[in-house]
C-alpha cells in the first residue's frame, strides 16, 4: 500500500503577506493527509544562489522519497521552464533556474520532465506571477499522493538544466583557491571548501589582504577578529564570536577565499 510522501517548502516569500499559507492550502485541496514542512521563507527576494545553498544543505535530512517544492522565482511569467525532478532518493519541483543546482551535483538523476500536463495544476490559467500556487504546489502535491513524475510533463534531457555557477574550489600548490557561496543570518561566511579538504592539515584562510586563523569554534575569534573553522554543513567557513564575519570583513556571496594549508 502506497503511504504519502513528505513534502517542503523553500520560497523567499516571507510569512507577511500570506503566500506560504496559500500554497499550504492549495497541497491542502490536492489531499488533506499531505503536510508541508518549511525549510525557509526567508531567503532574500530572488537571491537563487543562498536557495541553492539551504536546499542542498537540508535535503540529506529527509526521508527517502521527500518532495522538494523550492520556489525563488526572477523569471515568473517568462519562457524559463517549470521543471519535476526525480532521483534516486527524492523529488524536486520547482523553476529550472540553477535552485536544485547544489542537489543536482550531489545525487544521481532518474529523470526530469517540464511542467506540461495542466491536469495537475490548480488552473489551466496560471497566473503569470503566481506560478508557486497554481503549479508548482500542487504538483508536488500530486507527486506526493503517488502521480509518477512521467505524467506530469514532457521529458527533458537532464543535462540542459540550468547550472548555477558558483565558483567550484581548486587546489593550487599549497592553497585552495574558492569563494562565499552562503552568508547565513548571524554573518557567517560558508566558502566552497569541502571540510574534509583541510582534515589533518595545518591551516587557515586569507581574505584580500586579511589573514583569518583556523580554529574549532566560534569563540576562538580573537576580539573584533574572525576565525576559519568547519562548520556543521560540512563546508569550511568564516565566523565571528557573537557578531558577523561579513560585516567586519566587507565580503559576501562569490568574493574570494583562499585556504593556505602545509
Amino acid at each position: 500500500m502506497f503511504s504519502r510522501r513528505h513534502l517542503t517548502l523553500l520560497t523567499d516569500f516571507g510569512l507577511r503577506d500570506g503566500y506560504v499559507g496559500i500554497l499550504k492550502g492549495v497541497i491542502a485541496k490536492v489531499d488533506p493527509t499531505v503536510s508541508a514542512i518549511d525549510i525557509s521563507h526567508d531567503i532574500t527576494p530572488q537571491d537563487v544562489a543562498a536557495a541553492r545553498f539551504c536546499l542542498a544543505n537540508a535535503y540529506p535530512y529527509f526521508p527517502k522519497d521527500t518532495v522538494h517544492v523550492a520556489v525563488v522565482d526572477p523569471g515568473v511569467g517568462t519562457p524559463r521552464r517549470g521543471i519535476a525532478v526525480q532521483l534516486e532518493d527524492g523529488y524536486l519541483v520547482g523553476p529550472d533556474n540553477g535552485i536544485f543546482d547544489g542537489v543536482l551535483s550531489q545525487h544521481r538523476v532518474v529523470s526530469v520532465v517540464e511542467l506540461t500536463e495542466p491536469k495537475y495544476w490548480r488552473t489551466d490559467r496560471p497566473s503569470r506571477t503566481f506560478h508557486a500556487r497554481d503549479i508548482f504546489a500542487p504538483v508536488g502535491a500530486h507527486i506526493a499522493t503517488g502521480v509518477r513524475v512521467d505524467r506530469l510533463g514532457k521529458a527533458v534531457d537532464p543535462e540542459s538544466l540550468v547550472r548555477l555557477s558558483v565558483g567550484e574550489a581548486r587546489h593550487t600548490g599549497g592553497e585552495i583557491e574558492a569563494c562565499v557561496q552562503y552568508c547565513d543570518r548571524f554573518g557567517n561566511l560558508i566558502t566552497t571548501v569541502p571540510g574534509e579538504w583541510v582534515e589533518g592539515k595545518t591551516w587557515h584562510a586569507v581574505v584580500g589582504t586579511q589573514q583569518v586563523p583556523y580554529g574549532e569554534t566560534y569563540s576562538d575569534a580573537k576580539a573584533e577578529g574572525t576565525v576559519a573553522l568547519v562548520g556543521s554543513h560540512g563546508w569550511v567557513e568564516i565566523g565571528a564570536d557573537r557578531a558577523s564575519a561579513g560585516d567586519r570583513l566587507k565580503v559576501g556571496f562569490g568574493d574570494a577565499v583562499r585556504i593556505v594549508y602545509r
